[in-house]
């Protein structure tokens, strides 16, 4: 019976000992983001998929609007490399806008093992901070460039989509006006967070 006793001590030792090897490093014990940043957080990650799924589908050929010389010149590389670039481009802007869940997620406090080097280590606030606020101040620079003269300057080209395309290109490209200012706040929150309890 001691005997029964001791070997089950023991593989219990052992399991316990080999979760702990396998579990990440314990990040610090923030406060879980509110509310509202995480579905802030959700809303900027899900602001690029609309101009992510009109471009691969403009870089796959479908007809969006283009005419004239544009059109044409469009049209020699899709399908093509433009379509590869279209498609690189979607899914690197929708990468980036993923990032943002980041913020208000436990692999924003402590890297997921799966990343090289980086892996199950604590994740410095600073390093998400400062990027994520310089890419929230151009992104909302560029918003609001566009909001106010930019997309009506691209739509006044001769060789730009007219009446729905153009509808269906401006419902797609507007979100991405929000995805600085979302971004922006959720940082701010982080930062609120993180920062205090290392004082």
């Amino acid at each position: 019976m001691s005997k029964l006793v001791i070997n089950a001590r023991t593989a219990a030792h052992r399991t316990a000992a080999s979760g702990a090897a396998a579990a990440p490093a314990a990040g610090p014990d923030f406060p879980p983001a509110p509310r509202w940043a995480r579905l802030a957080a959700k809303a900027a990650a899900l602001s690029a998929v609309p101009s992510g799924v009109w471009r691969i589908a403009f870089g796959f050929g479908v007809p969006v609007g283009f005419n004239g010389a544009t059109a044409a010149a469009y049209g020699e590389h899709q399908p093509g490399w433009g379509t590869v670039y279209c498609v690189v481009l979607s899914a690197l802007t929708e990468a980036l806008a993923f990032l943002s869940l980041g913020l208000v997620r436990p692999w924003g406090r402590v890297a997921p093992r799966w990343i090289p080097l980086i892996g199950g280590r604590r994740v410095q606030p600073l390093a998400a901070i400062v990027p994520a606020l310089l890419g929230s101040a151009i992104l909302t620079v560029l918003g609001t460039k566009a909001l106010f003269g930019g997309w009506a300057r691209n739509l006044a080209d001769p060789d730009s989509p007219r009446g729905l395309a153009a509808v269906v290109m401006t419902g797609a490209y507007l979100p991405l006006v929000a995805w600085g200012p979302f971004l922006g706040a959720v940082t701010v929150d982080y930062a609120r967070r993180t920062l205090r309890r290392r004082r």
